[in-house]
């Protein structure tokens, strides 16, 4: 049934779908007539459908968005936890899965409910839909020359208003009725990690853990560290608030992201061709960088850099994703 909150419609594409198949997942289709979106919800494999009566805590991830929403054990009584993941087209199967396999050998997991928020348009031969460049891409300053890189406008402050105002209301209220909602994150990776940053500086209080995953720092000539203003707001003791409300921030980022090893059958053509993307940005540097100045932020309860040793770009997509769901679940 087509159900709207505010401007917003949201129409249903899949949610009938064979247990056999894709258990507990649907999909949907948001639009306000500008912008549009593909919702992936899933819920935990022991609901018999979305209307549960649990607390849960959820996580947001992008492209597809997932929100991840934790029901936690009958003898600490009913907490749902939600996560909400941007890039829901590349990570929204990844961050369900991630999830329910660590549920049998994670015995106090709590339930947890997954939104992803991806794009019903993606590019060929991708996972990824060329209008996350305009939502991941922060504004810049009035007075900012405009990025020549990605080279659209910026959507980041729609996008917050969207998951905000239309999408965690409509999560909420029309699909999980009956749930009790607790704590709740953001993951991106990649240009979605330079998004949850961004949100984390704007919106401090829109979630409870941010998940920001081989951010990119570089975007539009390191601004983020060339314009004070952007982390300013994380470094205001003005904006502190009591531990118990402040957000926490979990880094990540893989180390052989600046410094690739060369391949076995990767000729010294292609491997120069390769470290001539990866190098430039600096994945180390500008994320410890990063680190070092949050460190101490007066308006975050924990700050945590997690590095994988061994791993590339891609794969810290989904490895910090699952590491994210202990430091969440931890905090």
């Amino acid at each position: 049934m087509t159900t709207s909150t505010g401007a917003w419609t949201f129409s249903p594409l899949a949610t009938e779908l064979p247990a056999i198949v894709l258990p507990n997942v649907e999909f949907w289709s948001v639009s306000n007539g500008t912008w549009d979106y593909q919702v992936q919800l899933s819920w935990p494999l022991n609901w018999t459908s979305p209307r549960e009566n649990s607390t849960v805590k959820t996580m947001y991830d992008f492209p597809f968005q997932t929100v991840e929403y934790n029901n936690c054990v009958a003898e600490l009584g009913p907490a749902d936890l939600q996560r909400y993941i941007l890039d829901g087209n590349a990570q929204g199967f990844s961050a369900t899965e991630a999830v329910r396999r660590r549920r049998p050998v994670e015995f106090n997991q709590p339930d947890i409910i997954t939104v992803s928020i991806g794009y019903p348009e993606t590019i060929e031969d991708s996972p990824y839909s060329a209008q996350r460049y305009s939502d991941m891409q922060p504004p810049v300053c009035p007075t900012c020359p405009f990025p020549i890189m990605p080279g659209v406008p910026s959507n980041a402050d729609g996008l917050i208003s969207f998951i905000d105002t239309a999408l965690r209301p409509w999560v909420q209220k029309t699909v999980f009725i009956t749930a009790s909602f607790d704590r709740d994150a953001l993951y991106g990776h990649s240009f979605a990690g330079l998004f949850t940053l961004y949100a984390l500086t704007v919106r401090p209080d829109l979630f409870d853990t941010f998940l920001s995953a081989s951010p990119a720092l570089y975007w539009n000539d390191d601004y983020v560290f060339n314009h004070t203003e952007f982390l300013a707001p994380l470094k205001n003791r003005a904006q502190s608030r009591s531990n118990g409300t402040k957000p926490a921030l979990q880094l990540s980022y893989g180390g052989l992201e600046q410094f690739p090893k060369q391949r076995r059958r990767e000729t010294d053509d292609e491997f120069e061709f390769r470290k001539s993307i990866l190098v430039p940005q600096r994945m180390t540097d500008l994320t410890d960088r990063l680190y070092m100045e949050l460190a101490e932020s007066p308006v975050l309860r924990d700050v945590e850099l997690n590095v994988f040793p061994n791993s590339y770009h891609a794969t810290v997509g989904g490895a910090a994703f699952s590491d994210g769901i202990d430091y969440f679940l931890d905090w």
